[in-house]
């Protein structure tokens, strides 16, 4: 079964980039959407990588031109995007699609599309999420208080969205949490062995999974109501 959109949201920080590009690896037939930007490129990020880098006049005229399966505008400031064209391509492959997205973009794509498979990565803890940021920013050669509080507040804000998702998972060992993703797309698919499809089943949003529990419980965010 190709053609399936998979929908990956994170608070920034969340190791989200790492994760999808283990999963990658690990299941096959997966293409990963590379988003729109006007942000401009940090770091080592290279155009047509991390993302598409464009002018803000660009991507306001692929908007009127309705180029995109969902855009927003993130922290106040920059666009960010998905073009349509990416699900076509995916489709044309035989594959399906990881679509990197914030949550402001998710649920766009999940009212046009409620048969996407939503999945919600979370730290599990402020306190980790702030330490991944701080080294990111590090690497990154600049550290800004300012920006490291912002997405620290915005985390939290993200995270009492997430009833909106199917799936959430908490990427606190990279490869248990890889394992999930695994195992959820292998679902989705219809391809999933006994134990797959249980471990997919216990990453339910729904299933109130106790990592789950606690990771919302250090955010103070209160868990969704199945």
């Amino acid at each position: 079964m190709a053609g399936i959109l998979f929908i990956i949201s994170a608070p920034s920080g969340s190791g989200k980039s790492t994760l999808v590009s283990e999963v990658r690896r690990l299941v096959p037939g997966l293409e990963f959407s590379i988003s729109y930007t006007t942000r401009a490129p940090r770091g080592s990020e290279e155009d047509g990588r991390e993302y598409h880098f464009t002018t803000r006049e660009n991507f306001e005229h692929m908007i009127d031109a309705g180029e995109f399966l969902e855009w927003a505008k993130v922290f106040g400031s920059n666009y960010y995007g998905t073009a349509t064209s990416a699900l076509d391509h995916a489709r044309a492959l035989g594959h399906d699609l990881l679509l990197d997205i914030d949550v402001q973009g998710a649920l766009q794509v999940i009212g046009k599309m409620p048969e996407a498979v939503s999945i919600f990565i979370l730290p599990p803890s402020p306190d980790v999420l702030e330490r991944r940021l701080r080294n990111r920013s590090q690497a990154e050669g600049f550290t800004d208080e300012a920006v490291i509080a912002a997405r620290l507040a915005q985390a939290r804000t993200e995270l009492e969205r997430i009833a909106g998702y199917k799936y959430a998972l908490v990427n606190d060992v990279l490869d248990e949490a890889a394992t999930e993703m695994r195992a959820i797309v292998l679902a989705a698919r219809g391809d999933a062995n006994a134990a797959d499809a249980a471990v997919a089943a216990g990453c339910l949003t729904a299933s109130h999974s106790p990592k789950l529990l606690a990771a919302l419980h250090s955010f103070g965010v209160t868990a969704p109501q199945p």
